[in-house]
């Protein structure tokens, strides 16, 4: 190989099916549809805002029963009722009672009198008045998780794009009153109130407060009060076991992906390279492969892309044998025409100089003939190939021609008969105008062959689904084993007599052409009688029949 020579041909790769490629553009997408479906799945599932709304009011509808009970026990056991001033709560005996209870339900309780002054803090050791006070401190932050933090951050988009703002602050003063929160002072006028509130960054305060009364009389409010923890790790749980179910998931959802695509994208890539192998192979050595263990869509494309092959080099078959025989048929006439034109230049006697020009008018008649029939036969595949087949009642088209040709009969002309054997059902779906060309070239060539006063017979039958049209002649038959090659290009076997040239051989041949598109059958035999002579030319028509 030189460099640099023009002539060396240079295949294309073909597009999508290097080889050097990790992941097709077929996979990709695959992976990223069933990747999206389960993305947006685990996203939803993710969310669990009105699983913590839920798991909120059940926490604060729990404390607000607690909060019940510590009213009754402060409203039995806590009060002093034989005072000047009327009935009124005892600090230590309240503290006492509140101490006990706390223990039971491991809540904060804060006892307010009915003149919002902070009487007992169960936070607080000993007593009214002590200042020691427990304080429970936050989870040493030793260990950043990631995790934690990015569904931190998640829950915060989704709250903003859902319009759900963050929960109030939870914020309490060295000095308490009962003024401080809106649930105390609600419960301070016989109402019993419940309040959520943020702490810190992820943390959750939940209060409920209930007045303390003894006879109607409002006295005080008890307000209990628990982080949410519970709550974050119900939370944490669940988010858990989503994940470790989406990892299942993901996992099984990639695998089959790239099964899905392995099965899809390789079999293509296969055929697009050998498509591109064919298209610039020069000896037909390439194939289309044929994945017979394949019973899907991707089988039939398999199998429809060879056929389509086939079809496409019996095409390109068909069309250089269609030129070389046009050359062949066309060389002839122009030998002839320019021998008589050499011919008639050296002649000088009158009789012999017309007669060699009756030959030359011949010969470019027999031209102009033959390219018009060669350019309708050329034209036939693509008027075919964009003709819309209609339902066409063969019996009536049938009818219709053998009373015109018989309305125009002449006496050199044989006479056409017809006999419908069917009553109904004799509709096909076909190109009405090229059926009427098919007929009418038959019954010109048997006409042709007929002996004066002959008789050409037409029968329409219907057998099952198919469509049976059977022309007989009287004529001398066709030549034994040419029954097939009489439907040839270019083939022509004249009566004697005949006037050489007249015609092209290209009827037949045009007529098979649309029979076949048609998807029907034309053969050709001879009629014998008893002793085996010949008693005529039989062509047999078979079209399938409209379902009905």
């Amino acid at each position: 190989m030189v460099k640099g020579d023009k002539d060396v041909e240079r295949r294309p790769s073909v597009r999508g099916t290097s080889s050097k490629r990790f992941i097709s553009p077929l996979t990709r997408r695959i992976l990223t549809v069933n990747l999206l479906a389960i993305g947006t799945l685990v996203a939803g599932l993710l969310y669990l805002g009105e699983y913590r709304r839920t798991l909120i009011a059940n926490e604060l509808s729990s404390l607000d029963v607690q909060a019940e009970m510590f009213a009754a026990a402060l409203g039995e056991g806590a009060v002093v009722s034989d005072a000047p001033n009327g009935q009124f709560l005892v600090s230590d005996i309240a503290y006492q009672i509140t101490r006990r209870l706390v223990e039971i339900t491991g809540t904060r309780a804060r006892l307010f009198r009915a003149d919002g002054t902070l009487i007992v803090d169960s936070r607080r050791l000993g007593g009214s008045g002590s200042t020691v006070q427990i304080e429970i401190l936050p989870l040493p932050e030793g260990n950043f998780d990631p995790m934690d933090a990015l569904l931190r951050k998640y829950d915060d988009v989704a709250r903003a794009i859902r319009g759900e703002g963050p929960l109030p602050e939870y914020q309490e003063n060295p000095i308490q009153s009962a003024i401080d929160f809106h649930e105390t002072s609600s419960a301070l006028t016989g109402n019993s109130a419940v309040a959520a509130r943020r702490f810190g960054t992820d943390g959750i305060v939940l209060t409920a407060a209930v007045p303390v009364q003894r006879y109607k009389k409002v006295l005080g409010a008890i307000m209990l009060s628990k982080d949410g923890r519970n709550i974050r790790r119900a939370l944490q749980d669940v988010r858990v076991d989503i994940l470790k179910v989406v990892a299942i998931a993901l996992s099984v959802t990639i695998l089959l992906s790239l099964y899905l695509a392995s099965t899809i994208a390789r079999p293509i890539r296969r055929l697009a390279i050998a498509a591109e192998r064919i298209r610039h192979d020069r000896g037909r050595k390439e194939t289309i492969p044929i994945l017979t263990h394949r019973r899907d869509e991707i089988g039939d494309l398999a199998i429809s892309l060879k056929e389509m092959t086939e079809a496409l080099w019996l095409r390109m078959d068909a069309i250089e044998r269609f030129a070389a025989d046009v050359a062949h048929e066309i060389k002839n006439p122009l030998t002839s025409l320019r021998s008589a034109v050499e011919t008639a230049g050296r002649i000088e006697n009158p009789a012999q100089r017309e007669k060699l020009m009756t030959i030359i008018q011949d010969d470019v008649a027999r031209l102009d003939r033959l390219i018009s029939d060669i350019s309708n036969a050329s034209r036939l595949d693509a008027e075919l190939s964009r003709a819309e087949f209609a339902p066409v009642d063969l019996g009536g088209l049938l009818g219709a021609l053998v009373d015109m040709r018989n309305a125009a009969e002449r006496d050199d002309e044989a006479k056409l008969e017809l006999e419908i054997v069917s009553t109904g059902g004799l509709e096909v779906d076909g190109i009405e105008d090229r059926l009427v060309q098919v007929f009418g070239n038959i019954i010109t060539n048997a006409n042709t062959f007929s002996p004066p006063g002959g008789r050409i017979r037409i029968a329409l039958s219907r057998h099952d689904n198919w469509i049976n049209v059977t022309i007989d002649d009287d004529g001398p038959g066709i030549p034994n084993g040419k029954e097939a090659a009489i439907f040839d290009r270019f083939y022509t076997n004249r009566p004697e007599g005949e006037k050489f040239g007249t015609h092209s051989g290209l009827g037949l041949s045009i007529s098979k052409q649309i029979i076949d598109v048609h998807d029907g059958e034309i053969n050709a035999s001879n009629r014998r009688d008893g002793n085996g002579g010949v008693r005529g030319a039989r062509f047999v028509i078979r079209l399938p029949a409209t379902d009905t």
